[in-house]
């Protein structure tokens, strides 16, 4: 089986990419590898994965050293020629559209990049997977869809049009998108609404990242609504999991093909609460600044993942805890630069 995977260079990306690897599929791989955030740790997961020598512009497909059954190109979802070139010339049976523009905060400041990457980059993937019919499209969504809904858990079942920051506006199109593919083109796609990944080889722009550096550091960390969030943080592990059990399923039996899932821990966890259990895991107190709440986020998140559990007998196990453990371990020793 041949598996796209864009974002690969990316922190799902790169870890879903290891998994299918190691589990024998052929992957090709695609990443803009824009600056969003340090680049370097892009290239790092790269170099991790194989991809030794850095990536020029579009165009150049590397071979990796470690894995025969992987290949890279550097590419943006936005470039419709290379896309549609990519996939007439390497004919794939599933795509794991994991490449987007990231960040509820950065798209205050920056829309368009979300309506470029998110909207225009999914809808060249729709198009290619029609014009070259894959057998199943894998796609990310994200927890923020659910806005700042009060029924928890947060279900697959109830209404989903209340976004509270454009990035989760552009998730919830990419779901509808996926929906209109699916009923006119028969496109079987499954969306995963990711709750707050988190582990080794992460997103600096990510709290946990930040905190992290900051605490080993000596400097203050941002603690916002006062400490009063609570993130149904899920290990990276998990979320992997997942997906390959998705991967793997038979067909849709929806009509039309297309079905949305939520992967998280389903079991949220206080954010002062995991502060507390990453200063543990770095063996340093952190230097904690008080703020308001940020406009786009939202109070709580907390998945129901019962659709998952009954389905393809996904369980998540990795407790926060542990996670946090081996992210501290990765850190100290690799992340501290990025």
């Amino acid at each position: 089986m041949k598996i796209l995977v864009t974002g690969s260079a990316g922190f799902v990306g790169f870890h879903l990419t290891e998994k299918l690897l190691e589990l024998g599929y052929q992957v090709v791989g695609i990443d803009n590898i824009n600056d969003y955030y340090n680049p370097a740790l892009k290239y790092a997961r790269l170099a991790e994965s194989g991809i030794e020598r850095q990536v020029g512009g579009s165009g150049e497909m590397v071979q990796s050293e470690k894995y025969a059954g992987y290949k890279f190109k550097k590419a943006a979802l936005e470039d419709e020629q290379v896309i549609f070139h990519l996939f007439e010339s390497e004919q794939f049976d599933v795509v794991c559209n994991l490449a987007a523009q990231a960040g509820v905060r950065y798209s205050l400041e920056n829309p368009k990049a979300y309506v470029s990457s998110n909207i225009k980059g999914f809808l060249n993937i729709l198009e290619a997977c029609r014009r070259h019919p894959v057998n199943h499209l894998l796609y990310a969504s994200s927890s923020s869809v659910y806005g700042n809904s009060v029924q928890m858990p947060l279900s697959t079942s109830q209404r989903t049009d209340a976004p509270v920051s454009l990035y989760a506006a552009t998730k919830k199109s990419n779901e509808l998108m996926a929906y209109t593919y699916a009923h006119l083109f028969g496109i079987q796609s499954t969306g995963l609404r990711f709750f707050t990944v988190y582990g080794p080889w992460g997103r600096p722009d990510m709290a946990y990242f930040s905190f992290a550096k900051n605490i080993v550091s000596g400097k203050p960390i941002k603690v916002f609504n006062n400490g009063d969030l609570y993130r149904d943080f899920t290990y990276i592990d998990d979320i992997v999991e997942g997906i390959v059990r998705i991967l793997k399923k038979p067909s849709l039996n929806e009509s039309p093909p297309t079905k949305v899932y939520n992967i998280g821990n389903s079991s949220p966890v206080s954010l002062m609460y995991f502060i507390e259990t990453l200063e543990k895991a770095l063996g340093k107190k952190a230097l904690k600044e008080f703020y308001p709440m940020q406009p786009g986020d939202v109070y709580k998140t907390f998945a129901d993942v019962s659709d998952l559990e009954n389905e393809v007998g996904y369980h998540p196990f990795t407790s926060i805890e542990t996670g946090l453990n081996r992210f501290a371990e990765w850190f100290l020793k690799e992340g501290v630069g990025f």
